[in-house]
């Protein structure tokens, strides 16, 4: 009956008491009466749609190319700053729980999930790095791609703006 462990459990609230909100909104706790530690805190996450050209070629130039790469062809997205301990396991044991909880959200379109996902660790965290399949067939047209994924407690939610992800007319993904 214990709290959650794994990756996005573990290293994000020590105690597994969370947020504390009493319901009745005239006389109870919940707004600035709040204890700081039962409030809502925001983790730092950078999210990098790692397939694309541009960001390899800034990541080559940066020597900062310290993630290994996922097998198999598609588009990477990665999620770096995950709090978390070393976890003792392979990549693979450990991001195929996640799995489920991730997706490229278009609108119109049928949300596309990830075939593979795999948990790295980095100086700052962990990294969660999701393979999404070529046969999402993203375009233009799609103007936005919102990807969305829960990592454990933490939820990390970035909207792409394709627009600004092309160089000279192409779209880099």
């Amino acid at each position: 009956m214990g709290q959650p462990k794994g990756v996005g459990y573990e290293g994000i609230d020590p105690k597994g008491t969370g947020p504390k909100v009493d319901l009745n909104i005239f006389t109870g706790a919940g707004g600035d009466d709040r204890s700081l530690r039962s409030r809502n805190r925001g983790i730092p996450l950078k999210v990098v749609w790692e397939s694309a050209m541009p960001v390899k070629v800034a990541e080559l130039k940066a020597h900062t190319m310290d993630l290994p790469t996922l097998e198999g062809d598609g588009y990477l997205i990665a999620v770096y700053g995950v709090p978390g301990p070393d976890f003792n396991q392979d990549p693979k044991k450990l991001g195929d729980p996640l799995k489920e909880y991730a997706a490229l959200k278009r609108e119109g379109k049928k949300d596309v999930r990830p075939v593979r996902v795999e948990v790295f660790h980095q100086q700052d965290g962990l990294a969660v790095v999701y393979l999404f399949p070529l046969s999402a067939e993203i375009s233009p047209r799609d103007e936005h791609i919102e990807f969305d994924a829960h990592i454990g407690r933490v939820h990390a939610n970035h909207i792409f703006d394709l627009k600004e992800m092309k160089i000279q007319g192409k779209l880099e993904l």
